[in-house]
This record gives structure tokens, C-alpha cells and sequence, in this order.
């Protein structure tokens, strides 16, 4: 399904939506975000590198409005959540941030108490909430995924390095990141109008004057401890082993009883990840549904917020009349 879309003048909501909490996660500050009545049906919202809960500035209180209770986490490393991560947790990638997420389900969300949980994530968040699902879905209603983050997801992975070439692979990216000057770099882009740049290939429509989305981005990056964060990031993510990877975790969930619904949204101009690597993911898993929108990049549940959020509400709502 594609929608066809004619006004992209986007709906500006508030970063600081809901009411900011802070949470206690294996000696970790955890900030996140709240709205909605406490007896409704949890939404969880995660976002994607280099963002936080506020960046659901445009669909947060909307979800709240239609009868929802609505949370917004940082993970780990991101937005007002624990960057100097030091001997607590070493590196980061989805694993963690599913594990961080689970926990939040558990003793935030409560989900034994508040019934089954609806997952949505942009990119990196959508993998997170898939990587989660994956070890939880007795717990998960559904996952939203808009979109997911990496092409590995089309191709399985079909080698891997002997266990001394693997060791050797992971010491060199460890020296790697620990030599090169990410400090430097991060306060290079985050304090010019490098930021922008980078910030524009995640969206299709002109984001030059949007200066809520850069406080979105560069107050976190400007933090004394964001490279250190940025490198925990980049040595996790590389040195990951193949069961934490795309092909793995789609298959796992696709051999799981009673394998909850989950829809995919993608930009038909999405310049990081483009649209023909999601219909191949679709071909290979066709139980996997897929929404396009028209006139939308990488992160169109902020760009066309009026029409991302209708399509998450129908599916919902679909959901509610299916059963």
C-alpha cells in the first residue's frame, strides 16, 4: 500500500512531550518520556542513532489522544541517558539495548499488570524492539518497525571467520576506534552546520530551518561523554556475532509459535536505507507486511507525522477488530 501525499508542511509537535523520568537500569541513569491515561494499552516508542524520545515529538501525544499510555526511552548511550558507560556495560549494541528494553518493559512499563506491549521503532529503535521480541514475544503485541536499520537483514549470512581470525578482527576494530579521534569528530559536526548535512540525508523534505530537530541531535552530542558512547556504539555494533545480526533474528522470529504481527514503514525516499532492499526483504519473508510512504526518508515518523501516525492507528485497529 502507498500513500500518496501532497502537503508535506510537517506538524511540529513538542520535543519535551509527556513527563520526563529518569530510571535505574544495572547502575545506568536512564531518562524516558510518559503521556496517556495509566489504565490504557502501553506503546513503547524507540528511537534511532543519534536521536531520543523527543524526536517522537509529532506521534507521541497523538497515540496518548487515541487511548494509549505512551513511552519514549533513551537507550543506552543516547539522548539524556548514561553515556560514560565505563566497567558497568562495555559495549553497546542491539543485544544491550534489547536487554535495556526488556528490563523497562518489566519494571516500568509492567506489562504482567498493563497486558501485552506495542513496539515502535525508527531504524536502529526497530531493531532493538525486534532483537527484544525475539527472546519476548509472549509479552508483545505487535512491532512497528519504520524502518529497520540494515540491509544484512536481506542476505543470510552465510560464512564466519575461524574463532583466532575473529579474535584478530575484533582487537584490530578495538584499536581502531580507540585511535581514531571520535571526539574530535563529534564535536566537529555537532558544533557546525555539518550537523544538517548530516541530518538532511535522513530526510527527503529540506530540514534547514527546523532548529528543534537539531536540539534534538546536538544537545546529546555535545555532552562531555558522547564519543566515548559513539565508540562503545561503533566496536559493539562491527564485532557482534552473527546470531545478534538481521538474518538470524528474522529467522528465530519467523520459527516462533504464535510469532506476533509487525509491520514495516518505509520512505519510498529513503536515501540510507531505499526502498528496493525492503520489497527484497518482503519477497524473502512474505509474512512480513509492508507500508509505503510517498515523499518521506529515513525518518518519516517525523517528517509526515499525520500520515505515519493514521497508518500505525489502522493497524492498531485492525488488530483489535482481528481477533
Amino acid at each position: 500500500m502507498q500513500q500518496n501525499i501532497f502537503n508535506r508542511k510537517p506538524f511540529i509537535g513538542s520535543p519535551d512531550w509527556g513527563e520526563s523520568k529518569y530510571w535505574n537500569y544495572k547502575n545506568c541513569r536512564v531518562h524516558f518520556r510518559v503521556t496517556g491515561e495509566a489504565s490504557n494499552p502501553p506503546i513503547v516508542l524507540i528511537h534511532g542513532f543519534g536521536a531520543s524520545c523527543d524526536h517522537w515529538r509529532n506521534n507521541a501525544e497523538i497515540f496518548a489522544s487515541e487511548g494509549y499510555r505512551v513511552f519514549g526511552i533513551d537507550l543506552l548511550g543516547f539522548g539524556k541517558s548514561e553515556q560514560n558507560l565505563k566497567s558497568k556495560i562495555k559495549y553497546l549494541d542491539n543485544q544491550i539495548w534489547a536487554a535495556q528494553l526488556a528490563s523497562f518493559l518489566d519494571e516500568i512499563v509492567d506489562i504482567q499488570k498493563n497486558r501485552k506491549v506495542i513496539l515502535i521503532g525508527n531504524s536502529l529503535g526497530a531493531l532493538t524492539a525486534l532483537t527484544t521480541l525475539s527472546e519476548r514475544a509472549a509479552q508483545i503485541k505487535t512491532v512497528i518497525a519504520a524502518p529497520l536499520p540494515e540491509p544484512v537483514f536481506i542476505n543470510p549470512i552465510k560464512f564466519s571467520f575461524p574463532s583466532s581470525l575473529e579474535k584478530l578482527k575484533s582487537f584490530l576494530i578495538k584499536l581502531f576506534f580507540h585511535l581514531f579521534p571520535l571526539k574530535i569528530l563529534v564535536n566537529l559536526i555537532s558544533r557546525t552546520k555539518l550537523i544538517t548535512f548530516a541530518l538532511q540525508s535522513a530526510y527527503f523534505r529540506s530540514i534547514s530551518n527546523d532548529i528543534p530537530l537539531r536540539r534534538i541531535v546536538t544537545v546529546p552530542a555535545r555532552r562531555v561523554n558522547a564519543s566515548k558512547a559513539l565508540r562503545a556504539m561503533c566496536i559493539g555494533m562491527i564485532n557482534r556475532p552473527n546470531f545478534a545480526k538481521g538474518p538470524s533474528i528474522i529467522k528465530k522470529i519467523q520459527t516462533l509459535p504464535n510469532r506476533p504481527p509487525i509491520l514495516l514503514i518505509w520512505g519510498k525516499q529513503d536515501k540510507l536505507i531505499p526502498i528496493f532492499l525492503a520489497k527484497k526483504l518482503i519477497k524473502l519473508h512474505p509474512w512480513l507486511k509492508l507500508t509505503v510512504i510517498n515523499e518521506a526518508g529515513h525518518c518519516l515518523h517525523d517528517e509526515l507525522p499525520k500520515h505515519f501516525n493514521q497508518i500505525v492507528l489502522k493497524w492498531l485497529r485492525n488488530l483489535k477488530t482481528s481477533k
